[in-house]
C-alpha cells in the first residue's frame, strides 16, 4: 500500500490564499484534473480563516505576518521541508509606492529565505502574481500618479520597464535572483474578478456594495466614472482563470521564467457592463450622464453605518464598508483616458487557452457573493 504522503506530487504554499485570486487557486488545486496532482495544499494569511472561505479547499491554514521575519520563520520553518511550489498572491498598500516597494519586497524576501535555507528544501518554482500596473506605473501614488506616461494599450509583456518606482518590479528582481536554481513564473492580471472580502482591490464587490446602498435608499445607481470609460474597451480577469494559469506555468516546461498577461481574453464597455450588473443587483439601468458628475469616493465614505443596517437586516456576514470596498482605486480606473487591455497573444503562443466570457464572469461571481453572505440576496 501506498504512503499517504507519496500521494502528493507536489505540495504548495499559497501566501494570501483568502483573497480573489488565493480562493480560486485553492479551489482548482483541489480539482480532479489539476496538472501536477494530486497537490498538498498550504494556504496562509495574515488573520485567521474568516467563515467564508471554503476550508475544505486547504489542507492546512496558517496565520503569520509575512512583514514580520520572527513570525514568518517560526510559522514557515516547521514545513518548509515539504513546500515544492510557492504562490505569491499577497500584497501590502501604502501611502506611496516607494513604501510599496518596502513592504512587499520585505514580505517575499522573509518567506522565500525561510523556504530556501532549510536544508532540506525542495522549492523549485515560484508563482508570482502582479498586474497591469507594470505598464501603467504608480496610479495610486498620490505625488507620481499625475506625471505618468504609460504605456499604449494593448499592453505586451515585452514591454520595457518604466521610469518610475513600481513594487512589481521589485518582486521580479527577487524572483529573477534566485534563478536558475528556481524557477519562476510571472502572472500580471488585469482588473481580477472573484470572490472575497479580504482583497484590497475588489472592484466587483465594490460595486456590489455601492448598489446595495442605491436599493437601500432608493436612490439611482449612476455610473462614478467618466464617458471613455463607458464607451471604450477594457478588460478583466477571472480568478479561475489566474488560477489556470499559475497551475499550468508551474507544470509546463516552457513557461519557465517567463511573464503572462492574464485576462479572460475579450473585452467589454463599462456601457455594457452596466446593463449586466443593474440586472443583477435588480436596481434600474441609468445611461452615463455627463451632467450629472457625482463625488463617488466622498459618497460612500458617509455610507458606512447605512452597510452596517444592510448586513445586519440581511444576516450578512460582519464586515465593515472601509475595509470590503476599494472605492478610490475603483474611481480611478473608472476615470482612465486609454483602454484598458491587455494583449494574451503571448500566453496562446506558449499554450495557455484559458478563457472565459467577462459579462457571464460577473453573474456567475455576484451569486458566489451572495451564496457566501457578503453581498445582500438583491430579490
Amino acid at each position: 500500500m501506498q504512503h499517504t504522503q507519496n500521494l502528493h506530487h507536489s505540495t504548495a504554499l499559497i501566501v494570501g490564499v483568502t483573497g480573489m485570486a488565493g480562493l480560486s487557486l485553492a479551489e482548482a488545486f483541489k480539482s480532479p484534473t489539476a496538472l501536477g496532482g494530486p497537490w498538498k495544499v498550504y494556504g496562509s494569511a495574515r488573520r485567521p480563516m474568516p467563515t467564508w472561505f471554503p476550508s475544505s479547499t486547504l489542507d492546512h491554514y496558517i496565520t503569520f505576518d509575512a512583514t514580520n521575519q520572527n513570525d514568518t520563520v517560526e510559522r514557515l520553518s516547521p514545513i518548509s521541508h515539504e513546500i515544492t511550489h510557492l504562490f505569491w498572491l499577497a500584497i501590502q498598500v501604502r501611502e506611496s509606492e516607494d513604501s510599496n516597494v518596502k513592504i512587499n519586497q520585505a514580505m517575499l524576501g522573509n518567506v522565500l529565505h525561510v523556504l530556501r535555507s532549510s536544508p532540506a528544501s525542495r522549492l523549485t518554482h515560484v508563482a508570482l502574481q502582479t498586474g497591469t500596473k507594470h505598464y501603467m506605473g504608480p496610479i495610486f501614488d498620490p505625488t507620481l500618479s499625475a506625471q505618468l506616461v504609460t504605456h499604449d494599450p494593448p499592453f505586451r509583456e515585452d514591454f520595457p520597464r518604466l521610469p518610475y518606482p513600481n513594487f512589481y518590479y521589485a518582486l521580479e528582481d527577487i524572483v529573477h535572483s534566485h534563478a536558475p536554481s528556481l524557477s519562476y513564473s510571472i502572472h500580471r492580471s488585469s482588473i481580477i474578478i472573484g470572490a472575497s472580502a479580504r482583497s484590497v482591490y475588489n472592484a466587483l464587490l465594490t460595486l456590489a456594495v455601492y448598489a446595495a446602498i442605491c436599493r437601500h435608499e432608493g436612490v439611482p445607481f449612476k455610473y462614478p466614472g467618466n464617458r471613455y470609460t463607458w464607451e471604450h474597451f477594457c478588460d478583466m480577469s477571472d480568478a479561475r482563470v489566474l488560477a489556470e494559469q499559475q497551475i499550468w506555468a508551474a507544470m509546463t516546461g516552457q513557461a519557465k521564467n517567463q511573464a503572462f498577461n492574464c485576462t479572460n481574453g475579450d473585452v467589454f464597455t463599462w456601457r455594457s457592463a452596466w446593463k449586466v450588473l443593474s440586472d443583477v443587483f435588480d436596481v434600474e439601468f441609468v445611461a452615463f450622464d455627463e451632467g450629472d458628475e457625482f463625488d463617488f469616493v466622498g459618497m460612500m465614505k458617509e455610507k458606512a453605518n447605512v452597510w452596517d443596517d444592510i448586513v445586519e437586516k440581511y444576516g450578512l456576514c460582519k464586515t465593515r464598508l472601509e475595509e470590503i470596498t476599494c472605492c478610490e482605486a475603483l474611481s480611478s480606473v473608472l476615470h482612465f483616458r486609454f483602454q484598458h487591455v491587455c494583449s494574451m497573444n503571448k500566453s496562446r503562443e506558449f499554450g495557455f487557452f484559458g478563457y472565459m466570457d467577462s459579462l457571464k464572469s460577473i453573474r456567475m461571481w455576484v451569486e458566489r457573493l451572495r451564496n457566501m453572505k457578503l453581498i445582500p440576496p438583491f430579490y
